[in-house]
């Protein structure tokens, strides 16, 4: 009897996420099949994919590159081209489709997560804006369509994988590793002066611009502290950040023995990816293999006045309602300036602190209230760039 592919959409299919979540689709294509794929602005790239990948569907989250993708996509009558942020929403409905890969960047993927997880969809969940911004109402939609979150990156699928088979057992800490970025050992004077041709060079992980920026700030890093609380349910006094400069421990498990379960392997995000989509099962995956002889595994505490926007993620945390939603509009505004010169790097924590003092509050918001939260702090940090 022939086994039914699970048909997958892939939003942002054309960044780092989105390519290797492709090569593991065609590394398992006996399994797995691509339903659609969206971009936001890719559209040469995003055409390349439908020819090789043919899914039913297309979108592009630009309408303005709507004409030039279909085009593009003349040759192929079957597949469907879409445009908007609507067709979006829309896509990730379609019956067929039994996983939804956010690999989406920013806030922008909140609202096509809610949709897919409203039509129980499976959700492998890469966009972490999506808990920053919103954790409580996503666990709760999630919780309410019976819809499966299932963590992909690598910290999170770390953490996921040291709690398969541990059934209620408590939770004593979180250790969520970072890497430290290419600045771990940098003097306040150095980061003054760094660019963003330094800041791009990240010393272990290949991923798009914002996430390499953001790792750089290791507001990355605070964003996934505010990931894990939500998702594995703790405070954020459980979770404890190591910088690990190797990327091989991705995240470890403290339970209330003492006992610690770590996943480790070489830094290769083809893993998690993968056992999102298999889970509970592990697939063959090709690649490098960890060679533990090769690598000395080492551990530091985080600085947090040199890391001052990890520390403001924690205080983001602590204050809680929008606040998270708040820093992480004002991130977006000033990792967005830093890659295009229009802001310095410590002054990127600066016009996010400033934000976080500036924005209206709320203590119990609903999504009306996000997504005025979100255009606020936007154009409060986009005021203080420009002074």
């Amino acid at each position: 009897m022939k086994t039914r592919k699970k048909q997958i959409a892939i939003l942002g299919s054309t960044g780092s996420i989105g390519t290797q979540a492709l090569e593991v689709i065609a590394e398992h294509s006996d399994l797995y099949e691509v339903y659609c794929l969206t971009a936001n602005n890719k559209i040469e790239l995003l055409a390349q994919q439908a020819h090789q990948f043919k899914p039913a569907a297309i979108v592009i989250a630009n309408e303005q590159r709507y004409d030039e993708l279909k085009s593009l996509m003349s040759d192929m009558p079957d597949v469907k081209v879409y445009a908007g942020k609507q067709a979006l929403d829309e896509i990730v409905e379609s019956q067929p489709i039994d996983i939804v890969l956010t690999a989406m960047v920013g806030f922008a993927g909140l609202s096509p997560t809610i949709h897919a997880i409203k039509a129980h969809k499976a959700i492998a969940l890469a966009n972490k804006e999506t808990l920053v911004v919103a954790g409580e109402l996503i666990l709760q939609l999630a919780q309410q369509f019976h819809t499966p979150i299932l963590p992909v990156d690598s910290e999170h699928s770390a953490i996921f994988q040291s709690l398969v088979g541990e059934d209620d057992n408590p939770i004593e800490k979180i250790l969520l590793t970072a890497s430290g970025g290419p600045f771990r050992n940098f003097t306040m004077e150095q980061l003054a002066t760094v660019t963003k041709a330094d800041a791009l060079r990240h010393p272990t992980w290949d991923m798009g611009a914002k996430i390499t920026i953001d790792s750089a700030t290791m507001m990355n890093k605070g964003f996934e502290v505010i990931e894990a609380k939500w998702l594995f349910g703790v405070d954020a006094s459980q979770i404890q950040v190591l910088v690990h400069p190797q990327s091989i421990v991705h995240s470890a498990v403290q339970f209330h023995d003492g006992a610690v379960k770590a996943q480790l392997g070489v830094p290769d995000m083809r893993l998690p990816i993968q056992y999102a989509f298999s889970f509970p099962q592990r697939l063959p995956l090709s690649g490098e293999r960890l060679d533990l002889f090769a690598h000395p595994l080492e551990f530091f505490e985080p600085d947090l006045k040199k890391f001052r926007c990890l520390a403001l993620a924690f205080e983001a945390i602590k204050k809680g309602g929008n606040m998270p939603c708040i820093v992480n509009a004002a991130n977006e505004i000033v990792n967005r300036a830093f890659l295009e010169d229009r802001c310095g790097f410590l002054q990127m924590s600066d016009v996010i602190a400033e934000t976080m003092q500036r924005c209206t509050f709320s203590t119990n918001p609903n999504y009306d209230i996000y997504i005025e939260t979100d255009a606020e702090a936007r154009r409060i940090a986009t005021e203080l760039i420009k002074k």
